[in-house]
């Protein structure tokens, strides 16, 4: 489903949506809870016969083979039984792992303002707690439903041709019971719906105290994590108190309406046997039939409880997914093909929020396998345009295109195929060094992995490891240095080998003589290439055909080392001060 299906369409008919993939094991589920329905109505009419009829007539033999034939059905229950439980828990994993394919896939198309707004804790809560109420809600929410629909109707039935006076009396309590049952829903989904909410609060702060841990160590501030991840804990066990409440004013409300009920029936049916109206065996009989109608009233009362918990987190899940990206492609969105790499900037303004500007007016023609380094004061906006030109934001006003194309025209897919780009805060996965170079093109051979490496100057780190490729680089790539970890995200653009590169600080973790090797190969990678490049250490920058300088979100220079050593103006300034030496 779109997006716009999603707001279109209500929660529940969007969980219903999700049981049509699995329909074939939700159909065994409902069936064999049927059945097992109708063994438990079975059994207090065979009472009932065996007390006016088999007993009293000393049909023995026929007795005991009517209870023979019960135990034969009580054994096909427990097969039955084991078919729900298994098979239905089965479908409501399925479903919820769809659910959470489907969430996923939509945080995957939502823009990097998305990600600025929510915390990484909050939306791990979306993907995970929110939905494990939804497995038991898929499972046993149109089981209970139903069964003890048809259950409560049949028992009802049944006692009407037993007597009718007492079924009446039954029947009246169930309004009282679904009304109980439904003001009661309320104040337990509301409590459920704190409850997760609180639950992604202290998500996120888990989160951030583990991530942060390496940090609290050096600052010996073990005592104020621990005190920010008890407020957050504080405030859960508040949340959930709350919903404890209006849980347990359900369930003993529920409890005294239950076992009174046995008290009403046998004190009115007591009240008939002593007017001549009934008979013991009959009351008797109602009385079983009391037991097989508790049984689905609890299910029922139940199903309320599961039914808060499930749509508090169904709820947060559709309301994630009918929001739109803010970055969209335009429906006639075509593949950018062919790149050569001209980019051209003009007259792009841009803010993160209304109150700051980060880039006024900007202006930018690079030709195609030219090479611009960016420089200028932290803050300045040298980072911002990087990531517009393959549109991670979209800018306020003005427009770039590439290869006389406006980005906004073509599909972010095809940008950022065409696109490589180094950070300077680079991003490891959990795995291997072998994967996580071969990130840069996943379906890259053994020897292509490799002869990326040896152009990252990265090769001879790797084969002194103990493992090789294999080495397991932990998480966010800790188990390596921080020289070694911008090598293997090198080694990606290697082996990625886009016709635009955006180096950004790409070199700035690396020592000297590492820096000089790994030059040496930008330099060759460069060949033929669109190449952008921000960098603080100037000494990077020694093969840009241009040098721009960006400060307070204008460009207030561009021209050559010479030309701007002339001027000197900001790049000057920050040449002399970090005392690069004599270009050539």
């Amino acid at each position: 489903m779109t997006t716009k299906d999603y707001q279109k369409k209500s929660p529940l008919r969007i969980f219903l949506g999700y049981f049509k993939r699995h329909r074939a094991l939700f159909a065994v589920d409902i069936l064999c809870a049927v059945l097992i329905s109708v063994i438990d109505l079975t059994f207090p009419l065979i009472t009932r016969s065996a007390l006016y009829d088999l007993l009293p007539n000393a049909k023995y033999k026929t007795f005991f083979v009517i209870m023979v034939a019960a135990l034969a059905f009580y054994l096909l229950r427990t097969f039955l039984n084991y078919i729900v439980c298994y098979y239905g828990h089965t479908f409501g994993i399925r479903v919820e792992a769809d659910i959470r394919s489907d969430l996923f896939r939509h945080m995957q198309e939502m823009g990097y303002d998305f990600y600025d707004r929510n915390r990484t804790g909050q939306l791990m809560s979306r993907l995970t707690s929110d939905l494990f109420d939804l497995t038991e809600l898929a499972h046993h929410g149109p089981e209970d439903l139903l069964t003890s629909t048809l259950t409560i109707i049949g028992a009802l039935i049944v006692r009407g041709t037993i007597q009718w006076r007492l079924a009446v009396v039954v029947a009246i309590t169930i309004p009282i019971f679904l009304l109980t049952v439904m003001s009661m829903r309320r104040s337990m989904a509301k409590a459920s719906k704190t409850v997760k909410q609180t639950t992604g609060h202290i998500n996120t702060e888990i989160e951030s105290s583990l991530s942060g841990i390496r940090t609290a160590k050096a600052f010996a501030n073990e005592a104020v994590e621990s005190a920010r991840f008890e407020a957050a804990n504080d405030i859960f066990k508040t949340s959930k108190r709350q919903f404890h409440k209006a849980m347990g004013r359900f369930a003993s409300s529920m409890e005294f309406f239950l076992c009174s009920l046995n008290v009403v029936i046998i004190g009115f049916g007591g009240f008939m046997i002593m007017k001549g109206q009934m008979d013991y065996r009959d009351l008797l009989t109602f009385t079983l039939y009391i037991a097989s109608f508790v049984a689905p009233m609890r299910k029922l009362s139940g199903f309320s409880e599961l039914f808060a918990n499930g749509f508090a987190g169904l709820n947060r899940f559709v309301d994630l997914m009918r929001t739109e990206p803010s970055l969209q492609d335009k429906e006639n969105a075509q593949p950018l093909q062919n790149v050569q790499g001209e980019i051209v900037v003009e007259k792009v303004s841009f803010a993160y929020n209304e109150d700051l500007d980060v880039l006024k007016d900007v202006s930018l023609t690079v030709q195609p396998g030219e090479t611009i380094a960016i420089v200028g004061p932290s803050g300045g906006g040298k980072t911002t345009l990087c990531k517009l030109i393959p549109r991670f934001y979209d800018v306020d006003s003005g427009s770039i295109r590439i290869d006389g194309q406006d980005v906004r025209d073509v599909t972010q897919r095809s940008i950022h195929e065409n696109i490589g780009i180094v950070q300077q805060d680079v991003f490891l996965f959990a795995d291997t060094i072998f994967e996580n170079i071969r990130y840069g093109r996943p379906d890259a051979t053994k020897e292509e992995v490799i002869e990326a490496a040896k152009k990252a100057e990265i090769y001879e780190d790797i084969m002194a490891m103990p493992d090789g490729f294999d080495t397991y680089v932990g998480e966010r790539g800790t188990l390596l240095s921080g020289g070694q970890k911008q090598r293997v995200a090198i080694a990606r653009i290697f082996l990625k080998n886009p016709p635009i590169l955006i180096l950004d600080e790409a070199t700035s973790a690396l020592d000297s003589v590492t820096e000089a090797k790994i030059q040496a190969a930008f330099d060759s990678l460069a060949q033929g290439r669109t190449t952008l490049i921000i960098a603080h250490r100037l000494s990077t920058i020694r093969s840009a055909s241009r040098i721009i300088s960006i400060a307070d979100g204008v460009i207030t220079e561009c021209g050559t080392h010479q030309e701007l050593m002339e001027q000197g103006g900001t790049y000057a300034e920050l040449y002399r001060t970090q005392n690069a030496g004599s270009w050539q």
